[in-house]
């Protein structure tokens, strides 16, 4: 596949409309439109965009027992999922089309194959044909993350081949994880996507340094929220009474593959941040380090990688 070697990339911080799938779903579409026309190859949007990141909910949830109001919220929040594929995906896809650009959207996901309740928070990859490219489901949700997501498992874990260069994806604190980075740097990603709800100073810290690790560009994609954006009838909303108005700040950022901040991070408003980047800096970053290649120790260490999709039953 031939290389453009410069494009224009966008890094979309916005939030969420919480809970409810259908405005958040057209919110997403409109930034699509937007970023498209600054010619944007390459979209990302933050982790559970659609249809929420529930910072400071507990969903009624304390050790040795549940409320039946967190239950209802639970359930509220299971409503605003999606199926993939499924009609919010199909309308995603036809903006997509329209854009002409590769678009990685953070989304819940609720399984299709089965009739239980568990969701995931999915990485989702949209080709500039609008049509569905593959899929990332979070390894291992942080925290009380892993009270209301499952986890994914390593059939999820693709790297894609693009004319602007290999593109792949961890979530948020995934990329806290030494191995995932090498499965990662191991299938030769060079456009690392980082949806995340971390806007933490030390974030930034971890971007720069897995573009420095990586020899690759890093995107990162954070949402700015706040507390207004949650709807007024959840019924634990009391809960986030004592929370600040602005719930998360944003911190979205580009890096180039030496690890300096192409765009450095953008605080405290929603922004669509653009940069154009060109593939040969990658080349020119590997000249003295590749983690994968000459700067590499197989007959020291090695990483084994289970790709095989784990099932629950096997008829």
């Amino acid at each position: 596949m031939k290389n453009n070697k410069s494009f224009t990339v966008a890094v979309i911080q916005a939030g969420s409309i919480l809970m409810d799938k259908e405005a958040t779903i057209a919110k997403a579409i409109q930034l699509i439109r937007e970023a498209a026309k600054k010619q944007a190859k390459i979209m990302l949007f933050p982790e559970a965009f659609i249809s929420a990141y529930p910072r400071g909910m507990s969903f009624g949830a304390k050790v040795g027992s549940r409320s039946l109001e967190g239950r209802k919220d639970f359930a509220r929040y299971s409503d605003s999922a999606i199926t993939i594929p499924g009609p919010e995906t199909d309308a995603i896809g036809k903006a997509v089309k329209e854009a002409g650009a590769y678009v990685v959207i953070g989304v819940i996901e609720k399984d299709s194959a089965y009739s239980g309740g568990t969701l995931y928070c999915t990485a989702l990859f949209f080709g500039p044909d609008g049509q569905i490219l593959g899929k990332h489901r979070k390894l291992k949700p942080t925290g009380s993350e892993r009270l209301i997501w499952g986890e994914g498992d390593g059939s999820t874990l693709p790297v894609f081949h693009t004319p602007y260069g290999r593109i792949g994806a961890l979530i948020c604190w995934e990329n806290y994880m030494p191995l995932a980075r090498a499965a990662m740097y191991a299938k030769g990603v060079q456009i690392y996507l980082a949806p995340t709800a971390d806007g933490r100073d030390t974030w930034f810290a971890s971007m720069r340094h897995i573009a420095l690790e990586g020899r690759c560009f890093v995107l990162s994609s954070n949402q700015y929220s706040t507390k207004d954006m949650y709807p007024e009838d959840l019924l634990e909303r009391a809960e986030l009474q004592e929370m600040d108005h602005e719930l998360t700040r944003g911190g979205s950022c580009i890096v180039d593959p030496l690890g300096e901040f192409v765009v450095a991070p953008v605080m405290g408003k929603e922004e669509i941040l653009y940069a154009e980047l060109n593939l040969d800096r990658i080349t020119e970053s590997q000249f003295d380090f590749d983690v994968v290649g000459h700067y590499a120790r197989p007959d020291v260490f090695q990483l084994h990688v289970n790709e095989e999709k784990q099932e629950h039953t096997k008829f």
